[in-house]
């Protein structure tokens, strides 16, 4: 239960960020338990966003092919950008697109390494999506 708590709590606190900058939020029923929907979906004024959230203080999370491919033909169907949010007490939240994650024999992999040389934040990610929002 300490487990859900903690991915519970790190999944409305991004919903918070997204609602503190303009996007209409709504997390997924079953969030957590079920892997056809991503845990939080955002939209604003006409683009949406979706992110898998992880609260995770280990050097890597790892991920079992089904739940990316779910993930990608979200992303395909919705044409949402979709991401993979990792919390941590040390990094903050960063944020990996489906294509960022290296596959691995069983699925997918990230490590927190990787993720920081990726480096995508919030803020840029939103300033990326509203940017795209101008190009449509």
């Amino acid at each position: 239960m300490r487990t859900y708590s903690k991915g519970a709590r790190t999944e409305r606190e991004l919903m918070l960020m997204l609602q503190n900058n303009g996007y209409s939020v709504m997390r997924s029923a079953g969030s957590g338990v079920n892997s056809i929907t991503p845990d939080i979906i955002a939209v604003r004024k006409g683009r949406g966003l979706a992110f898998e959230c992880k609260a995770w203080e280990k050097s890597n999370i790892t991920f079992e092919r089904e739940k990316i491919d779910v993930l990608k033909e979200w992303q395909s169907n919705t044409m949402m950008d979709t991401f993979i949010g990792w919390r941590s007490n040390g990094s903050g939240w960063l944020f990996i697109s489906l294509g960022e994650l290296a596959p691995t024999g069983k699925g997918y992999i990230i490590t927190r390494r990787n993720a920081l040389a990726i480096g995508r934040k919030f803020d840029e990610m939103v300033q990326q999506n509203a940017i795209a929002q101008k190009a449509d």
